[in-house]
């Protein structure tokens, strides 16, 4: 008899079904596992044996072989033991075969016949509901594949209980989704004293999903507005959080099952490696622009970071995916992501300030800045230069907006975007608009329009960069509510573009 179960194997967000086979033939006693295992798959027949020997199911002495298929899909992880021990008890007609075929199960095992929670439950759920199977899963994991909603989703315990609950002696009851964690930041925009042109700058950026840069002496502030962005921004969508959480689950991030309607703020260490921050590694895992989906990605001391992990942001930023290829393994992964640099002028990091001058001015500021390359710094929408604050002003009270008084506007100016793009697949906001959108949505009057030619002819611009400003022009007219692009909008989206140079 031949008996079958179901799982899943995971190819980046998604969950490809995988039959699990099992067949109890007479032959020399062997237990073995086929159909392209790793190790941590490979040693589950260890685990499911003691499993079953905690409660009192002994092995037959016969030939027992587990077969994965699709046999060329390489199979990862400890999620792999319920499902084989599914089928096997199937096979062992201790279970019917008919509830282990209606099932997909994932769950790591404890020689004690204890669930040990696993990753992905998620995405599996989204698959169980595709195939119009129940998923059954340990029950920490339980919660948060409850919140596909279109999956029957059981969480159990002990291998024990998921016997008892196919043989009808104590059926399980349904999951419950987790709680929706709020995360309230009180970083306030407030607390930043001064840095008003900053503050503006990081409005824009929210209110489109634009990319930027500021430059800065250390300690004018760069990392406290950065810090602050979180706050500005609204909720995320549930497709977006949906989205969000996926990627999560996958690196066990969900708390408890709770999916979170902040947006994700990422900030990585200069030495992360390029596996950390575009992913790879060990099973193609995402990496740091795929956990900022949907939210922003902060990285300070932006030239310190390695040329080639730079370079490789380039394609992100543009398609809002990437495609992490590795000899065995091609997986795309979403990153649609606000990215948020910080650097110092030069090396030394005092070039602009006139009160501690610079010994290598300004070849100092040149080599150090030139490490971010030409093609990389066009994709910067906003590029600010942040100065130094004076003591004096340290001891003045709180000026300018809240950052509540601010999200406020933000949300207004999302909102506007998600009627304009609501038949759009993948436009959301106004850093995704291009083509025939960008055009419709984003052609200035008259006068904005001679204003952008002269600044493109008398600047050099690029194909790239003219298209950037028409974006953040249309932004800035969003966060007035304007319908119109008018010529003040393409001025101050200019003045956010061209900058000086960074010299003594």
């Amino acid at each position: 008899m031949v008996a079958h179960a179901y799982t899943v194997a995971f190819q980046g967000v998604d969950a490809r079904l995988v039959e699990v086979q099992c067949a109890v033939t007479p032959g020399l006693p062997a237990f073995s596992i086929v159909g392209l295992p790793d190790k941590t798959v490979s040693e589950a027949r260890d685990r499911v044996r003691s499993a079953l020997n905690s409660m009192a199911i002994a092995l037959p002495s016969k030939r027992i072989t587990i077969n994965l298929s699709p046999a060329d899909l390489p199979k990862e992880g400890s999620h792999f033991d319920l499902p084989i021990a599914l089928a096997l008890l199937a096979a062992l007609e201790i279970i019917p075969a008919d509830t282990a075929e209606q099932t997909v199960a994932l769950g790591e095992l404890s020689l004690d016949g204890s669930l040990v929670p696993v990753v992905g439950a998620l995405p599996a759920a989204m698959t169980a509901a595709d195939e119009d199977r129940t998923l059954l899963c340990p029950k920490p994991s339980s919660a948060e594949a409850a919140w596909v909603g279109e999956a029957l989703v059981l969480g159990a315990e002990t291998l024990s209980d998921v016997v008892r609950h196919y043989t009808g002696q104590s059926p399980l009851q349904p999951a419950q989704a987790g709680q929706i964690h709020s995360d309230p930041f009180a970083k306030d925009l407030r607390d930043v004293k001064g840095q008003e042109r900053a503050k503006r700058a990081l409005e824009i950026a929210a209110a489109g999903r634009h990319h930027m840069i500021m430059i800065g002496t250390p300690g004018s502030g760069k990392s406290m507005l950065a810090a602050r962005i979180p706050g500005i921004l609204p909720p995320l969508t549930p497709n977006e959080a949906l989205s969000t959480s996926m990627i999560q689950s996958l690196c066990g991030l969900l708390d408890e099952g709770g999916i979170s309607m902040t947006r994700p703020f990422r900030e990585p260490h200069h030495t992360a490696s390029m596996a950390a921050i575009v992913g790879g590694g060990k099973g193609a895992k995402p990496g740091e622009i795929s956990l900022a989906h949907n939210g922003v990605l902060f990285m300070d001391e932006f030239p310190e970071f390695a040329r080639t992990v730079l370079e490789t942001l380039r394609q992100p930023i543009e398609t809002g995916e990437v495609m992490v290829a590795r000899a065995n393994a091609h997986i795309k992964y979403p990153c649609r992501f606000m990215l948020v640099a910080a650097a110092n002028p030069c090396k030394c990091g005092y070039l602009t300030d006139p009160g501690r001058a610079c010994s290598r001015a300004p070849n100092c500021g040149d080599d150090y800045l030139g490490r971010i390359s030409g093609p990389l710094m066009d994709r910067f929408d906003l590029r600010i230069e942040v100065p130094p604050v004076a003591f004096t002003d340290l001891d003045l009270p709180p000026s300018g907006d809240s950052s509540e008084t601010v999200a406020a506007r933000v949300s207004a100016a999302r909102g506007v975007q998600a009627d304009r793009f609501h038949d759009l697949v993948d436009v959301h906001q106004n850093a995704d608009a291009e083509g025939a959108v960008l055009d419709h949505c984003a052609t200035p009057d008259a006068e904005g329009k001679a204003l952008l030619l002269k600044a493109a002819d008398r600047f050099g611009l690029s194909a790239r960069a003219y298209h950037r400003i028409l974006r953040v022009a249309r932004t800035i007219a969003d966060l007035e509510q304007s319908d119109a692009v008018l010529r003040h909008h393409i001025a101050e989206a200019l003045s956010f573009r061209i900058t000086t140079k960074v010299t003594a």
